[in-house]
This record gives structure tokens, sequence and C-alpha cells, in this order.
């Protein structure tokens, strides 16, 4: 039996090589024989320049008021295939966020973002200022700028850029690696930046709000010449965090230039830097009892106390310069290159924090029975340097009555990691009445060297969607190489993915689909319990579903929804873990699975009403573990069964109140476990029934819209509502996000 599959395995395989032979064999012929046609008009998409353009706002000669966002409501998005292929016709789920629902609503980071979307979780850390933290489907994403990996460090997947820099966020959901390579169960999250535009515009806002957070952003565009296009995005963030003593600084400069050569040729330029300064940390690792659970002191720790310190410092510098170059060989026939120089430095020269626990747990009669906090000094500094290119023909060819849309592509990534820490005892603390020990406020510096990696990486990868009449059947297949030398240590592998898919798109804009798709990523270290060095992941997923863009209701209504079923496993999984005398450490464990549903509407009426709306259902859980028995049966942590979110706003455009709008969300996620019983030392302390993020929330917003302002009021968790995101175990926990009450003044050019 086994035979026969590894000869199907091997069949598919082979059939898959062929086509991407085949094509490369075709693709001289096309552009031969497209030569002497004109370059087609560009399919809409998030990388349309147009598209990083804001919502626009115009006075009728009735005296009525329309907000223009015709990019609201999303249709196409290079992340799921790398060419033009429309979401309806694409055969795995992809939320994409758009720089207009970002605007309308207010989001100020990516966490904030994917609030409405499915399948999609965020802030599980709290209101973390310094990176965006997600799942995607259980997992932790892989993040992407303009289809490149970012510099991620050896800990976190994301870099922290802020949201203004993009005209897009894109959540390609599901094994993603026959495209991107080496990528997690869960997906990637890629943010598209905002492009120069042929037409002149922009704005310039300014936000104040509650925790005295301010903020002055602007981003102007326009032609300088017939052939240059430029765009400049800025922005300055000064912001006092929900923690005491906590003050959050940001700097953001992101110009972008087009240069048109010919009719046919852009080459787009491409630049970030971004500085961050925070203070005071960040507020986790706070104990259980007092915060989740009650005290025996009968005392609460409030969500503003800080039990980290006042000196505690993270500096970031980081910043980006590429390109992104497009050659059109007529209109069937098209080279796509982009290329990327990344850096990315990090530094906390003071990390004090209270995740040593309470020291007197056992004698009432003390001062320090459940008062008193051990701390501990944890510094860390990281640098990244990255390399990244991605070159691609795509190719549109007939063979009879198949239509075939070819992609043929080799990409290559090149980053260089260095890493060091220290771990040092500081001093203690009164969890409810903090007075802070000014001795240990001084950096031990950075003497024990934690990672220092190249990785090198190359993919070849191919994909084919083939068209007769309304069914589309997508065929994609990578070959990836990947060299990983960790302290002198050498490690090779190779992998080939694949995914195979099908829509079947009615002209009603019904389109139900099915696919299967693989991916795998190399796992750099050492497992705490064995000292093996770490196999890589591999993952399969079968996801079916349902596709809607309204193409059949009025032209003023705008639609794109979706559901879908998924069965994703992942062998060969790593679980973090944390202890009081050690900050790093994993193993390796079996096998998970994660199945679930997911149903995501956006929409938008008349120029009018928009309505967004979403439900999750995730089922995970920990199928075999031979290094961690215990594990087995328990769900992935931060992975509520259900998340359910409706916001839905509204504006006037008629009479005297004519511009004025306004709108109101609820959020629901169920509760979801901190962390595995593995994924803590012993010492530490787990509870299985230490389950936390449960939450009802609301939002609301009121705005006033003309052709050249816009004021707006957001208001997130309206009324306050005080829960706990996550307990990693007795001395990890950290609150959720309170009240954020944020008004924004924005001129339009």
């Amino acid at each position: 039996m086994s035979d026969h599959r590894n000869f199907a395995r091997a069949s598919s395989k082979l059939a898959i090589l062929r086509l991407l032979a085949s094509a490369a064999v075709v693709m001289p012929g096309v552009a031969h024989a497209q030569a002497a046609q004109p370059a087609p008009a560009p399919t809409p998409s998030t990388t349309d320049p147009q598209a990083g353009d804001t919502p626009k706002t115009t006075r009728a000669a009735n005296g009525d008021i329309v907000v223009i966002a015709r990019h609201y409501v999303p249709q196409g998005a290079e992340t799921a295939t790398k060419s033009d292929i429309p979401l309806i016709q694409t055969p795995q789920s992809i939320s994409v966020i758009t720089r207009d629902q970002i605007d309308l609503l207010n989001f100020t980071d990516a966490q904030q973002a994917v609030r409405y979307t499915a399948g999609a979780f965020g802030e599980n850390y709290g209101p973390d200022p310094r990176y965006d933290f997600i799942t995607v489907r259980g997992f932790t994403p892989k993040q992407y700028i303009d289809g490149l990996a970012v510099p991620a460090t050896t800990t976190i997947s994301a870099v922290g850029v802020d949201l203004y820099a993009f005209q897009s966020l894109d959540i390609l959901k599901g094994p993603a690696s026959v495209l991107y390579g080496a990528a997690p169960p869960g997906g990637i999250l890629n943010e598209v930046s905002r492009r120069a535009s042929p037409v002149f515009g922009g704005e310039a806002e300014l936000k104040g709000g509650t925790h005295s957070f301010w903020e002055g952003a602007a981003t102007v565009t326009g032609p300088v010449s017939p052939f240059l296009d430029v765009r400049m995005t800025g922005l300055y963030k000064n912001a006092h965090g929900e923690i005491d003593f906590q003050r959050n600084q940001r700097l953001l400069l992101s110009p972008t230039a087009t240069l048109k050569l010919g009719s046919a040729t852009r080459l787009t330029g491409l630049f970030y830097y971004q500085h961050d300064h925070n203070l005071g940390g960040n507020g986790g690792f706070l104990p259980l009892y007092g915060t989740l659970l009650p005290s025996p002191t009968g005392l609460h720790i409030s969500r503003s106390t800080n039990l980290d310190d006042p000196k505690t410092t993270f500096n970031r510098n980081q910043w980006a310069a590429g390109y992104d170059f497009e050659h059109r060989f007529g209109s069937r026939l098209a080279f796509h290159s982009n290329t990327k120089w990344s850096h990315y430095n990090e530094k906390t020269p003071i990390g004090i924090y209270s995740g040593g626990g309470f020291i007197n747990t056992t004698d009432p009669t003390l001062p320090s029975y459940y008062r008193t906090l051990q701390q501990y000094n944890f510094t860390y500094a990281e640098k990244v340097n990255s390399f990244a290119t991605d070159n691609r023909f795509d190719a549109k060819l007939d063979t009879g009555p198949i239509r075939h849309k070819v992609l043929v592509g080799v990409d290559y990534r090149n980053v260089r990691n260095t890493a060091a820490f220290a771990f040092v005892f500081a001093g203690q603390i009164d969890a409810f009445h903090p007075v802070y020990d000014r001795t240990f406020e001084v950096s031990p510096g950075f003497p024990t060297p934690y990672n220092d990696q190249k990785l090198k990486q190359t993919g070849v990868y191919g994909q084919d969607q083939m068209n007769i009449g309304q069914l589309f059947v997508t065929l994609g297949g990578r070959q990836d190489w990947v060299r990983v030398n960790t302290f002198g240590a050498q490690q090779n592998e190779k992998k080939f993915t694949y995914r195979l898919g099908a829509n079947y798109v009615t002209s009603m804009g019904l389109a139900p689909y099915i696919s299967y798709s693989t991916s795998f990523e190399p796992v750099i270290g050492k497992s705490t319990t064995t000292n093996e060095p770490f196999k890589p992941t591999s993952v399969k997923q079968w996801e079916g579903g349902l596709k809607y863009d309204a193409r059949g209701l009025p032209s003023n209504v705008k639609l794109f929804a979706t559901g879908a079923l998924f069965d994703i496993k992942e062998n060969n999984f790593v679980v973090a873990q944390v202890g009081p005398t050690n900050p790093f450490g994993a193993t390796q464990a079996g096998q998970v699975e994660v199945k679930g549903v997911e149903l995501e509407l956006v929409s938008r009426f008349n120029q009018q009403l928009s309505v967004n709306a979403s439900y999750s259902y995730n089922h995970s859980e920990i199928t075999k573990n031979p290094n961690a028995p215990q594990d087995v049966g328990f769900p992935l942590p931060t992975t509520p069964k259900h998340k359910l979110s409706l916001i839905a706003d509204y504006t006037i455009a008629h009479g005297a109140l004519a511009g004025l709008g306004g709108g109101a969300g609820v959020r629901y996620n169920s509760a979801s476990a901190g962390s595995l019983p593995s994924g803590t030392f012993p010492g530490v302390g787990f509870a299985p029934t230490i389950v936390t993020g449960k939450a009802t929330l609301f939002d609301a917003m009121v705005h006033y819209d003309q052709p050249r302002f816009r004021i707006a009021v957001n208001a997130s968790n309206l009324f306050d509502k005080n829960y706990v995101a996550r307990c990693t175990g007795l001395y990890g926990c950290v609150y959720g996000a309170g009240r954020e009450v944020i008004v924004t003044l924005t001129g339009k050019l």
C-alpha cells in the first residue's frame, strides 16, 4: 500500500515539473508572437498605484456629500498568486484589509486591522507597541513586505513597521510554500507599500487621544514629469502607554518613486526608515493571582500598574531599500522583478521585569506573602541584514479550448542574524504598591551569544491557472534549497511543495472551490529536552469553500464574501518554553491538527454604508507528541474556538447633515489556553485550567466628512472591559487593551 502512495506522490511531482518545463519552452514563443501588440490596461489590485490613495470626498451639484472608497471591497491581491488572478478565482482563502478600510475604520496598527477578519487574531499580548502579534488559524504567520520576507529576528516573526506606510494588509491563510518557500502552517502576512500615483493627491492628519497619544502623519503623491511619479510618506508618534511610566516614540519616513521607461516598462523604487524608542516596559509577566484569579491578600493588580521598571528601554532602527520592476512584452507576457536590501537592529539595554513570581506563597504571617515579586534584568540585542529578490515571468496563452495563465520564477534570500543577551537577578517589587529599586537600573551588557546565523534559500516555482469556460484549475509546484549555518554548524534542507485547486465561477458571482496545499519550514536550534537539532516542519491542508463577489447586483453595491472549511496537519512543530532562570527554550513535538470554519463579509452600499462581518471556528489539538505526552489532547495556545465580529458605518449624504456619519462594532473572542503543559519549565507552574482572552468588546465612531477635511472620533473597547488577554503560566499574564479614544483631523489635498 505504501508503495502505491509513494508512486502517486512521485507521479504528481513529475507532472508538475513537466508543467514548469513546458511553460519555460512556450514563453519565448509567446513573447515573439505578442511583441507587436500594445500593453494592456493594468488589472486593479493592491499594487495599483491609485490603490494607495486615501478615500475621496466629493460634493455633488445638489449639495450631496459622497465619500468615494473604491477600494474598500477588495477584488484582487497579488499575494495569493503573484499575478493578477482575481480573488474569486483563487483556490485559497485570503483576506485583504485595504487602505480604504484602514482609513475609514481608523485602524492604527496591524493588530487592530485584523479585528474584523476571519481566522486572524491579534492583541494576544495586549497593546504592545513594539510588534504586531498576530496568529492565523492557530499559528504565527511569516511577515512579508511587498512580497519579500522581512528581516525578522530569531524570536519574533514581525518587524513592527507602522501600518501608515502601507496601502493594504493581505493575509494568505494556510500553507503558502508553493510561491513563498519556507512558510508556517497558518500562512503569510504581506503588507503592500504605498506607491507613487500619476494623479496629484495626499493628506495630512493629526491624531490625539487617551494615554497622551499624539501622532502627526502625511502622505503626498503626484507626477513631477510625464515619466516620473513620486510619493513621500512620513509619521511621528509620541504616546504614553496603558501602564505607568511607559512612553513610546516612533519616526517613520517612506519615500517612493516610479520611473516610466516607455509604455511597457516601470521601475519603482521603495524605501522606508523607522526609529522606535520605548521606555517603561510593556506590562507582561504579571502574576496569575491578583489579575485573572483573586489574590489571597484580597488586593488586585490594576491594569495601569507597572511591574517592569521605568528605566526598561527598547530601541530599534530599521530600514529597507529596493525596487519593483515590470516590463511587458505585449499583452501576453510580462517580466517582474522585486528586490530589497534590509537592515534591522534592536536593543534592550535594560530589561527589568517581574517574571520570577511571588517569593513567599506559604507563610501568610510575613509581609511578603503573595505581595513581593522577584525581578530579573533580561537584556537583548539583535542585528539582521537581509537581501531578497524574486524574479518571474507570467504569460497568457491558449491551447485549444483551454486558456492558461502561467507563472514561472526564481527567488533567493540571504540573511545574517547575530544576537546576544544577559539574564541576571534584579530586585524585588511589591505587586500592589511598586517601588522601583534604582540600584538595578543598569545594563549588564550583552555577554552571552544567542544566535549567529547565516541563511541562504533558493526556490524555483511555477504555476498554471487553466480556464475552461467557468472552471478555473490552478496547479503550482516549487523546489527549495535551504542552507543554514548556525555558530559554524551547517544544516542543509531541500523540499518540494505544491498546491492543487479548482474554482467554478458562476455568472451570478458564486464560486465554490477546493484545494490541497503543502508547506515546510526549517527550524533552527536544538530541543531543550533532547538536545537534538530541530527537524523541518511539514504541513498539508485541505480547504474548500464558497466565494461571492456580487457581480449580479446593482453597480452601487460592492460586496465580497467567503466561506471556508479547512483541515491543517503539521508535523514536527516547536513549543516555546519560558522559565524563571532562562528566557529561551523549546521542544519539538509530534503532530498538531487545526480544523475549522471561516465566514467573512466585506461590503459597501451606495458609497454610504459599510459592513464588515466575520465568524471563525477553530478546533486545534495536539495529536501526537512523543517528547511531551502531557500535551496530547490540548489545544494550541491563543487559539480561541470562536471569534465573532461585526462593524457597520453609515454616512448621511443629503440635507443639512450631509457628511455626518457614524458606526458601531462588536467583537467576541472565546477563551483560549495560554500555553501547553510542556510550554513552561518545572517550577514556573502550568495549570490546564488557565484560559484567558474571553471578552465581548464594543467599538464606536463618529465622523464628519467634507471634500477638504475629515474629523473623526473612534473608540475601541468603548465600555473599558477589563480582561486578561493571556497567561502563559502562573507568572506570565498580560491585560488586554483597555478603552482607547482617538480624535483624528485629516486635511485632504
